[in-house]
């Protein structure tokens, strides 16, 4: 790979990654808010970085010298390089293999992986919930809105069974499956970003079959079922409207839906 070509390769992973940070919000489908000015500092390094190898590379190649020592520079050059290639190698280049980084430096400039969904929450089990020993009043509002954490913790830990009868308004995207005639509401949660993403579900029966990764407002009651404030009770809903909403600005949080 020639000097120039490694200076391109910079260049475009720079862009790329300013084009994901900066310039759109695609960046957010992989990573939290709260990454996105590290990989902007990051891009405008790349950026600086291979701009700076191409303008130290053309200085190399046309140094303010006369043609005299330009010709016997040539000269040397080229016993230099028959040198190398009697040898079998040529040390100014970069193994094939670099080659490679090109297909990111691309795809962040032409094409982005979609964001986290239904795929992924089906191949991986429900967040664990996080035990809650003291549980403050719900407020009057009907229907109440509750992320799904707290919903789930309710179900499993409130023996006061404060959401037993009470309308319940969720939202999150659909993730079919099951047999039994349900499908999970699903928000996902990154801590840092997409590697260590994890789901969080609430099984809804009722209401129409829609496609997976639709994002729905689901207003509803608690589905019935063992010991509501125990470990026996279903994290699971009874739909009275599912609604299409779209994908919140907060989508990689199990928060009440912004904007």
């Amino acid at each position: 790979m020639k000097r120039i070509m490694q200076a391109a390769l910079l260049v475009l992973c720079g862009l790329g990654l300013l084009h994901v940070s900066l310039f759109t919000d695609v960046c957010l489908r992989y990573v939290k808010e709260g990454m996105r000015p590290l990989l902007i500092a990051s891009g405008i390094v790349l950026l600086m970085l291979g701009v700076a190898a191409a303008v130290l590379d053309r200085v190399r190649d046309h140094p303010g010298e006369d043609q005299g020592q330009r010709e016997e520079q040539g000269h040397e050059h080229e016993h230099e390089q028959g040198q190398a290639h009697g040898h079998g190698h040529d040390h100014s280049a970069l193994p094939r293999v670099a080659w490679l980084l090109l297909l990111p430096a691309l795809s962040l400039l032409c094409y982005a992986p979609p964001a986290l969904g239904a795929y992924t929450a089906s191949r991986q089990p429900a967040k664990p919930v996080t035990h809650t020993q003291d549980f403050d009043p719900l407020p009057r509002t009907s229907p109440l809105p509750m992320t799904l954490s707290d919903f789930t913790s309710r179900v499993r830990q409130d023996r006061g069974q404060a959401i037993r009868g009470r309308a319940i308004r969720l939202v999150g995207f659909v993730t079919p499956g099951g047999r039994d005639g349900g499908w999970d509401l699903t928000r996902i949660i990154l801590n840092c970003c997409a590697a260590d993403a994890q789901s969080v579900k609430v099984r809804v029966y009722g209401g129409p079959a829609l496609p997976a990764n639709t994002w729905v407002a689901v207003t509803g009651t608690w589905h019935p079922g063992g010991e509501l404030g125990t470990a026996s009770a279903p994290v699971a809903l009874d739909a009275r409207t599912v609604t299409k909403v779209a994908r919140p600005s907060n989508g990689y949080q199990d928060a009440l839906p912004l904007g």
